[in-house]
């Protein structure tokens, strides 16, 4: 379900300030857009980060900042619908940054959840991701290089 302007301006808000506070490596700022319920989800786009709750949220975005010299979010297409108290949206973007004196901009991919919770818009459910870039354009799967035998 599309949702109204007023929430879809809301939803898009909660994503710009976490490009802000994320940008301005403001841990407090970013922390206070998610929900303080121990159930709050937030998938990174490594293999090791999926956080449970507040405090490993915390951590999460620590280890982003102590490895990260620089970073932006550059957004572009996003989708935004809802249904009473709970939205939920997907952007695509480019995370542009700047670590161990390599610059690097990455194709991103964000999905969130998002409840309405004491009056104000929370996330209670992100995931971030990079495209797969292994398989050739239009295909939906890799190819691996080489078949291996299998054995008869």
């Amino acid at each position: 379900m599309k949702a109204n302007a007023q929430t879809e301006a809301a939803v898009m808000d909660i994503l710009d300030r976490f490009a802000n506070a994320f940008a301005k490596q403001d841990l407090h700022a970013l922390i206070a857009l998610f929900t303080p319920d121990p159930n709050v989800v937030c998938i990174g786009t490594e293999a090791d980060e999926k956080c449970l709750g507040p405090s490993e949220i915390r951590t999460h975005f620590e280890r982003n900042f102590a490895q990260c010299e620089d970073l932006s979010l550059e957004w572009g297409w996003s989708s935004v619908s809802a249904l009473d108290s709970l939205a939920w949206m997907a952007a695509e973007g480019v995370a542009h940054l700047k670590a161990d004196g390599q610059e690097t901009h990455t194709p991103l991919r964000l999905t969130a959840v998002l409840e309405r919770y004491e009056q104000k818009w929370a996330i209670v459910q992100m995931h971030c991701s990079t495209p797969d870039n292994v398989q050739a354009q239009g295909r939906s799967f890799p190819v691996p290089a080489t078949t291996a035998m299998s054995p008869n």
